[in-house]
């Protein structure tokens, strides 16, 4: 079989890749980072998560679940890679992305059959079997080659990133570990918030200064990743049946369920950073550690990475 090319070295990229030169077919991979890079990717190497660093439920009954176990019995190297990065998270397949992210880079890299190229692909090959899977953040130049391939127009929407913080800088006597329903360890620190609290919160929320679109694009948001203060903006309590809600959780404390929680999840094997789950957010970086530092267990927060913006493209 002829050298098939692949287009983009994500999660599919690197799968396809990975799986085809298992197969004895070569591959010529293209990558472009970290030659030239995108908005929201920070290194070169490849499967690099840039939003979550859970890659779904675990759980066989839901679909991601499932599909994970499916890709495990085909011998897929992201759930290889997945597992030997695992950090405990409920019922959720959480991983450290800097280990998750080097040990496909080098599986990768360390096949004989796949041969890698450092450059940005312009226009998708015609005369080459292709694979392209250049994903969301594909380049504008590429993505305008697809769009003629295909023959109309593609679409765009919003994603955010939520902050990260040193564990150090969290006080931990405002909140409790625990998993929602109990299911799982006590994997996720849970930051308790009063009625009073939350409306504070919710406020100051609600003023903060927001990072502006471009003038000729709409804000057009992807559901299932909202940034938090377009959702308080559709209610008062929409927070609380969202990343804020606190069904599930029992503060070992009081015996009783919190008005509001703010959960925090180990975005390392060590546990010195955490995530905030949900928090995705398009304020400006100053209003982000005005507001943030509202939450009780957050007042010293120490921010390693602040949450953004970025748009992505899809056919």
């Amino acid at each position: 079989m002829e050298e098939v090319v692949v287009v983009g070295g994500g999660l599919a990229g690197s799968e396809a890749s990975f799986r085809l030169a298992s197969m004895g077919v070569k591959v010529l991979l293209y990558e472009m980072r970290p030659v030239k890079g995108t908005p929201a990717h920070r290194t070169g190497r490849f499967a690099e998560l840039v939003c979550s660093n859970t890659l779904g439920s675990m759980e066989l009954t839901s679909g991601a679940g499932l599909l994970k176990a499916e890709m495990e019995l085909l011998g897929s190297l992201v759930v290889e890679a997945a597992k030997e990065a695992y950090v405990p998270a409920g019922t959720a397949m959480a991983v450290d992305r800097e280990v998750f992210s080097e040990y496909i880079t080098r599986r990768i890299l360390e096949h004989p059959n796949i041969r890698l190229i450092r450059e940005e692909v312009k226009k998708v090959p015609r005369d080459r079997i292709v694979i392209v899977s250049s994903g969301p953040l594909t380049s504008e130049a590429l993505a305008e080659d697809i769009r003629e391939l295909v023959g109309f127009d593609y679409l765009y929407f919003y994603d955010a990133i939520a902050p990260v913080v040193e564990a150090e800088s969290v006080d931990f006597s405002k909140g409790f570990w625990a998993s929602r329903y109990g299911k799982g360890g006590d994997d996720y620190f849970n930051c308790t918030l009063t009625e009073e609290e939350y409306r504070v919160f919710y406020e100051e929320l609600l003023r903060a200064e927001k990072v502006q679109p471009k003038d000729f694009e709409n804000l057009v948001y992807f559901e299932g990743c909202m940034p938090i203060e377009e959702l308080a903006e559709r209610g008062y309590k929409t927070l609380l049946f969202g990343p804020m809600k606190p069904v599930g959780l029992v503060d070992p404390r009081t015996g009783r369920q919190p008005f509001a929680v703010v959960q925090l999840r180990k975005e390392n094997r060590e546990g010195t950073l955490l995530s905030l789950v949900g928090f995705q957010t398009r304020m400006t970086y100053s209003e982000q550690k005005r507001v943030l530092r509202l939450i009780p267990c957050l007042r010293n927060a120490v921010f390693v990475k602040l949450g953004s913006m970025h748009r992505n493209t899809f056919i």
